[in-house]
């Protein structure tokens, strides 16, 4: 099960990176079912990816004291 849950990561990460994504961390969790009549095994995938995107050209710089330079 492991083999196919590991397919099923690199898969996702596959699909992200086709949209332009940086893949920048992946956790993978397998797990028991915390239920005490399920004995049916679990997982959990989280992924963390990052996209830049070009500033619109109707944006003005408005000084944000918030913003990063």
């Amino acid at each position: 099960m492991d083999d196919e849950i590991l397919d099923h990561q690199r898969e996702l990460v596959r699909l992200l990176e086709e949209q332009g994504w940086d893949v920048t961390e992946t956790e993978l969790s397998v797990y028991e079912s915390p239920w005490e009549d399920d004995d049916t095994p679990e997982a959990s995938i989280t992924l963390s990816a990052r996209k830049e995107f070009p500033p619109e050209d109707d944006e003005e710089d408005d000084d944000n004291p918030y913003r990063v330079k």
